[in-house]
């Protein structure tokens, strides 16, 4: 039975979402099983029945149950076990060449991925607190090289954020501050266990990450992504040590790692000593339900490295990213990086670590997620409204972008190259493969970040007359 408690401050949607889910991990919803249908549910607590839908949904989304045409809502065949311990603890052509190199001032929309309105930035608490870092009993401190790790005080309001929202389990000396995703992930390299240099990555992916390992000497082993993420027998096929995928919205296809999968996955990489890398990197940016818990958050053998960054909600030109690492592979990044410095400024991990502690990051996350949330809406909308079905949207309800593919034959390259006729940048899709082959050359990123909620009918309009006039 369940219990709500209307004086806590926990949503309601969300303490039916974590009772019903503990019960299936805990057994006492087993595999097949029919739950309480909404409607019984919402008369039963007396509450509303989209909130009980809510966290259905929820439910289903992370792959705990599947709606059944006919049978209402059952429980799926989960195969895993977790203990308790687990459960306590509970991501060219020519011509695409010149539109990336394009002047910004010759461009009227911008929907290229990857940066946000300055506009969102918030000025005017970043000065405050710089102001009383310069000015405070920090600012000898501040001048200083600092911790190789980053500043203690940023890496506390981290552990507790990361906890609070993400269920990551660590401590502070865990956490290592990086310039960017990609710092992080040369440090992997050079702490990086095992002999053979390779690695397994998502196909499509992030090319930040796959030009790391390239410039590295690592052999790459692409495996492709399905509705449900990477594909796991493929994935265990190859004789790679470690993987590099974002589960929680994969890039740049956005698919979505279900509980099962999640499971499979630190299986794969419990059984055969190996190691996932697990880069978030959007997380905040969810729009229907709450955020996917993070694969970190269930890994109870401690072979999960999560990568983090504040490049999508604050911004990509502070190059501030994070890093949490397994306890076992702490002895090995402390030998290994004597003498090194922090390659972040600290004065602004200080204004960041103020901001936190002062609560100005959750409601500035909050703000900003409702604000693109708004954009994905309207976009979502407007290509519904002009490209009907010559489209395939990928990608949407979560992150800062989509993924676009055309139906009828229209080729990357010209679909770039005639948007940019009309003064409208969108993003290729093919540096991001690494299977050439495997990709049909038919699709664009289109990123929001950048465009105000006026523009973004208008731009898709303008596109909806380039590409199909």
């Amino acid at each position: 039975m369940l219990h709500i408690r209307h004086e806590n401050r926990q949503p309601i949607y969300q303490q039916i979402y974590e009772q019903i889910k503990h019960d299936i991990l805990m057994g006492k919803l087993p595999v097949g099983t029919r739950i309480t249908s909404t409607r019984a549910l919402a008369r039963e607590l007396q509450i509303g029945r989209n909130t009980v839908e809510n966290a259905y949904a929820q439910l289903v989304l992370e792959g705990y149950i599947t709606s059944v045409a006919g049978s209402g809502y059952v429980v799926n065949d989960l195969q895993f076990y977790l203990n308790q311990k687990a459960m306590e603890r509970s991501t060219t052509s020519e011509e695409v060449v010149v539109a990336a190199n394009c002047e910004i001032e010759d461009i009227r929309y911008n929907f290229q991925y990857g940066n946000l309105d300055a506009a969102s930035f918030p000025h005017k608490l970043w000065r405050k607190y710089l102001t009383e870092v310069l000015d405070g009993a920090e600012a000898q401190e501040a001048h200083s090289e600092g911790d190789v790790k980053g500043d203690l005080d940023l890496r506390i309001q981290l552990m507790d954020y990361l906890y609070k929202t993400r269920g990551v389990n660590c401590k502070p000396e865990q956490i290592i501050i990086c310039s960017g995703t990609q710092s992080a992930l040369e440090i992997v390299i050079k702490i990086f266990p095992y002999i053979g240099k390779k690695v397994a990555m998502e196909d499509p992916c992030y090319n930040g990450a796959s030009v790391i390992f390239q410039s590295n000497g690592f052999d790459i082993s692409a495996i492709p992504v399905g509705e449900d993420g990477i594909e796991l027998n493929e994935l265990a096929a190859s004789s790679a040590k470690m993987v590099h995928i974002a589960p929680s919205h994969q890039f740049p296809k956005g698919s979505v790692m279900p509980i099962q999968r999640r499971i499979e996955i630190l299986n794969w990489a419990q059984k055969h000593d190996n190691i996932i890398i697990e880069d978030d990197y959007d997380s905040e940016f969810r729009y229907n339900g709450r955020p996917i818990p993070s694969l970190q958050s269930i890994d109870q053998y401690e072979r999960v490295i999560y990568v983090g960054t504040f490049s999508k909600a604050l911004s990509p030109g502070l190059r501030m990213a994070y890093m949490i690492l397994p306890t076992w592979l702490l002895p090995t990044y402390q030998k290994r990086f004597a003498g090194y410095q922090c390659t972040v400024p600290l004065i602004e991990q200080k204004i960041l670590a103020r901001f936190m502690a002062d609560g100005h990051w959750e409601k500035h996350v909050r703000k900003i997620c409702l604000s693109q949330k708004k954009k994905h809406d309207i976009l979502i909308d407007a290509i519904k409204k002009n490209m009907g079905n010559k489209v395939r949207i990928f990608g949407h309800q979560a992150g800062l972008h989509i993924y676009l593919e055309f139906l009828d034959g229209q080729r990357e390259d010209e679909l770039v190259r005639k948007a940019l006729e009309y003064r409208i940048r969108v993003g290729s899709v093919s540096p991001f493969w690494l299977n050439k082959q495997n990709y049909r050359n038919n699709a664009v990123v289109l990123g929001y970040g950048m465009m105000t909620e006026a523009d973004i009918p208008k731009a898709v309009e303008v596109l909806s007359q380039a590409w199909f006039r």
